[in-house]
């Protein structure tokens, strides 16, 4: 897959989750590489992107007398996940119709 493209889809993936609730690097690090191949060094740098640009913010919680930092979704966060929504809702579109799984034929 593109490398740009791929990021992309990290990103809105990453929003997706943090939407559902917040959680820590290692957890949406698990639950993205069952959708695609990302290392946890890979995916920080995305975190401490999307933090600088406002779409999330973080927090510590101790947890097993450790500081654990947590990630949530910030409401211009939310703003861009329904950006990337209907941004990859025309794409499926478009990739339906190169593909022939179009079910409107």
């Amino acid at each position: 897959m593109d490398a740009q493209m791929k990021k992309g889809l990290l990103d809105a993936c990453v929003l997706h989750i943090l939407a559902e609730g917040d959680t820590y690097g290692y957890r949406l690090t698990r639950e993205i590489t069952g959708l695609m191949a990302v290392s946890e060094s890979s995916l920080y740098p995305v975190l401490r992107r999307l933090e600088s640009q406002g779409f999330l913010e973080t927090y510590s919680t101790e947890h097993s007398g450790r500081l654990r930092r947590y990630y949530r979704i910030t409401k211009a966060g939310i703003g861009r996940l329904d950006e990337y929504k209907s941004e990859l809702t025309e794409l499926k579109r478009i990739i339906d119709f190169v593909t022939g799984g179009d079910d409107n034929g």
